[in-house]
């Protein structure tokens, strides 16, 4: 009898050992939180609810004290630390206080604990599609870090660059230089992240002029950035754009930003405007300002993000605006998309000639609805006061088009087989001392792989009347990858412009580019441009060789 009894009692003695376990408790107090004795070798994970109590010794349990509330924001092995939400009034944490796992978090420890224990087994039940319970647990074990974590990928390139004058001079030089792109996500398990690409000159032999491939290179962008989910600031360095104002000028320079709650962020920025495709554009120019910014919503149904700042600029350090900027988005699901982003300036006396007051510098509202995948309609409102400094040799590259309609226009983009995409643009443009309004025109064509060649090519034309001078370009561009080792292109264009803006009224460029990775880790860029104008005549050569990681 006693045997039976032994054998009927074993069982029921080793699960009762198997699932006790110790309780977690208060191991030091700190101003900002409370480090538990336990951690990830028991269980505990990022996100658990800790309610506090306290128990004198010899009391029963029923008669512990609540002390507070709290959950546990970092984890290491044998430890965790746990943030305090709420206290009890006139208590305070102290070490050997109990540290009481929510009703749900508790049951997930347990399965979690459960699921290793069985794992020291001998596994006697097989199943074709996992074990039932072990698949259970696991959805309340902590995931594993994402791979973009710490993720390094990039080039740098070393470039040799010569450019040969066609004007009659017969002059030329060559300069050398270094191309990096580099994508850092979560640097080192940091919250660091850098990415962006950037071009530069190391010396030359002469002063070179700005070509039309230079002005495009000086449109990248690339940034140092932080960004921690449990830490209200947010900054970032670099070439780089206002997130919550992407309307304002690239800025070489940076920002400071809080959250003040999930829905509020404010902060500071402050840079020059290097970027040769601004309205403004002047590389002598200094902005700072500030913001607010507030959203709400959701992607799924709807999104609204909005924010309103204030800026001043000066040129050489000297005061030369004071505007105030606002930025608008709605986003209705995946079809409705309604943009709207302004600059009020507070005129300047001794530059507007004795006047005072608010005046709209800028505006531009852009409304988007696409019913499907295949067709998108749009509409827009663009009103732009002064006269532009960008450099119009950029017209040709689509990089400036935004500026081309000004008043309303509209446009429709279709895609009618599925390598083809078709838009227009087209938009009623009327200055003050135009005698009668005039239609701008904007197409462009693309097919992503022609037949036979397994080519991209890509077209553009436009034709139009803007309060800075009158134009039209045409382009194309045509693009080939042979495998994942080497990449074609070849360019060409022609542009007519006439304002006061540029002597140049006409120019047409031809170039083409060749990318090669002829190993895993190097890789052999080339290239050149023609371009031939009434103000600029040159040949242009490029070639870099690099290292990809």
């Amino acid at each position: 009898m006693r045997r039976w009894i032994v054998v009927i009692l074993a069982p029921a003695c080793t699960l009762l050992a198997q699932t006790t376990s110790p309780p977690i408790r208060v191991s030091q107090v700190l101003a900002s939180g409370v480090y538990l004795d336990q951690g990830s070798a028991t269980g505990l994970a990022e996100g658990m609810k800790i309610t506090f109590q306290r128990l004198a010794p010899g009391e029963a349990k029923m008669a512990a004290k609540p002390v507070g509330e709290g959950v546990i924001i970092s984890v290491a092995t044998q430890s965790s630390f746990c943030e305090i939400r709420s206290r009890a009034e006139g208590m305070q944490p102290e070490p050997g206080d109990l540290a009481i796992l929510a009703a749900g978090d508790q049951e997930n420890l347990e399965r979690i604990r459960n699921s290793a224990r069985r794992q020291r087994y001998a596994q006697v039940v097989s199943f074709t599609s996992g074990d039932p319970l072990e698949e259970e647990a696991r959805k309340y074990v902590p995931s594993p870090p994402l791979k973009e974590e710490g993720r390094l990928t990039g080039r740098i390139g070393f470039e040799w660059n010569s450019l040969t004058d066609r004007s009659g001079a017969g002059l030329s030089s060559h300069q050398e230089g270094m191309a990096i792109r580099i994508d850092w996500t979560r640097i080192e398990g940091t919250y660091w992240t850098i990415s962006g690409y950037w071009r530069g000159r190391v010396n030359s032999t002469s002063g070179q002029a700005q070509t039309l491939t230079d002005l495009m290179n000086r449109t990248y962008h690339i940034g140092l950035f932080y960004s921690n989910p449990r830490c209200p600031y947010q900054l970032g360095f670099g070439r780089i754009l206002l997130p919550w104002a992407a309307s304002l000028s690239t800025i070489d320079g940076g920002y400071l930003a809080r959250s003040m709650g999930k829905a509020v962020t404010v902060g500071v920025f402050a840079g020059s405007t290097p970027d040769p495709t601004q309205w403004n554009y002047d590389p002598n120019r200094q902005m700072l300002g500030t913001f607010l910014n507030a959203q709400r919503g959701t992607y799924e149904s709807a999104r609204w993000s909005g924010t309103v700042g204030v800026a001043v600029t000066r040129v050489h350090w000297r005061p030369e605006r004071q505007f105030l900027f606002a930025e608008n988005s709605l986003f209705v699901g995946t079809k409705v998309t309604l943009l709207h982003s302004m600059e009020a300036d507070q005129r300047n006396p001794k530059l507007m000639n004795g006047q005072t007051g608010v005046q709209l510098t800028r505006s531009f509202l852009s409304a988007r609805f696409q019913p499907s995948r295949r067709i998108t309609f749009d509409l827009s409102h663009n009103h732009l006061r002064g006269v532009p400094t960008f450099d119009v040799r950029l017209l040709g590259t689509g990089l400036l088009d935004n500026f081309l309609f000004q008043g309303f226009s509209g446009g429709l983009r279709v895609q009618p087989v599925d390598r083809l995409t078709l838009s227009g643009n087209w938009g009623r443009s009327h200055r003050e001392n135009d005698p009668k309004a005039s239609i701008n025109q904007m197409y462009s064509a693309a097919w992503s792989a022609l037949p036979w060649i397994n080519s991209r090519l890509e077209g553009r034309y436009s034709n139009f009347t803007s309060s800075f001078g009158t134009g039209r370009y045409t382009s194309f561009t045509l693009t080939r990858n042979l495998g994942e080792q080497l990449r074609l292109e070849a360019q060409a264009g022609q542009q007519e412009f006439h304002g006061a803006l540029t002597q140049q009224t006409r120019a047409r460029f031809i170039g083409g580019t060749i990318d090669w990775s002829f190993s895993r880790h190097y890789f052999l860029t080339g290239g050149w441009m023609t371009y031939r104008g009434q103000v600029q005549n040159y040949d242009q050569t490029f070639l870099t060789l690099g290292y990809r990681f």
